[in-house]
């Protein structure tokens, strides 16, 4: 019933293919599992830098797993020398770590811990700017590819620190 409300009454909606909304559905329920087994019920970028330290620390970082989906994020946002329009719509706020995520996408920061940290910073903010509707400013258009590699992200996160049954 939710998703013929949806259909008939949100800006654009109807318009996203089958394939964009399946995604932008599956990234809330990654995202809420994300929050209960790998951040203890609790997000927040401070919070997020904590476990980038702590996976660091244990050597159970894995930075490289994440290589696919920075490239994505790095050509995204960072093209011929500079950051693209799109960077602006991150909208990346003080503690989300705007200078390490810059250095890293444009590429003088090749730091582990702060690649993880940067792919994780821009799923964050996929987060906030669906769940707070910055998102809806142009209907939830062209956020496939976005959604696609941030659902990457937290499966692989979830498998790697997660308290998942198997």
């Amino acid at each position: 019933m939710s998703i013929q409300w949806l259909l008939a009454r949100a800006p654009g909606f109807h318009a996203l293919p089958d394939e964009d909304r399946a995604a932008i559905f599956n990234f809330t329920f990654l995202w809420s599992l994300f929050e209960a087994q790998v951040m203890g019920n609790f997000a927040r970028p401070d919070l997020i830098c904590v476990k980038a330290d702590e996976w660091r620390d244990a050597g159970t970082l894995d930075a490289d797993h994440y290589e696919g989906e920075l490239a994505y994020f790095r050509q995204r946002y960072f093209a011929d020398g500079q950051f693209t329009p799109h960077f602006a719509y991150l909208n990346l706020r003080p503690a989300d770590q705007p200078d390490l995520v810059r250095s890293v996408l444009e590429g003088s920061n090749d730091d582990p811990r702060d690649r993880l940290l940067t792919v994780l910073m821009i799923v964050w903010r996929f987060r906030n700017n669906l769940f707070h509707g910055e998102k809806w400013a142009y209907q939830l258009q062209d956020q496939l590819p976005n959604f696609t590699h941030a659902n990457a992200v937290l499966m692989r996160l979830l498998e790697r620190h997660g308290q998942l049954a198997g």
